[in-house]
């Protein structure tokens, strides 16, 4: 049973994140009182420093791991090339 809710909520609609639309931040009830425009400084400050979701990270390195090994591959076969060419 709720008897009630007692929180400031600060939305904000303006991320300047790809991957968030919208973030709903509940103020800590001693700083509710605080101007709202710290508040909102303090909430873009650390959305601007979130990082993607975990999947779509781990997405992200799995494509560097294939870019980096599928050169390394290329790399190691040209070198293997030039030597059974010019030597044998």
């Amino acid at each position: 049973m709720l008897k009630g809710v007692n929180r400031q909520v600060l939305e904000v609609t303006e991320t300047n994140n790809i991957y968030y639309e919208k973030a709903l931040l509940v103020i800590r009830p001693e700083y509710r009182h605080t101007q709202q425009a710290v508040l909102e400084r303090e909430a873009k400050n650390m959305l601007k420093g979130m990082k993607p979701p975990s999947a779509i990270r781990k997405k992200s390195r799995l494509g560097y791991w294939m870019l980096r090994l599928g050169s390394a591959a290329i790399f190691g076969g040209a070198i293997a090339t030039f030597i059974i060419h010019f030597y044998f």
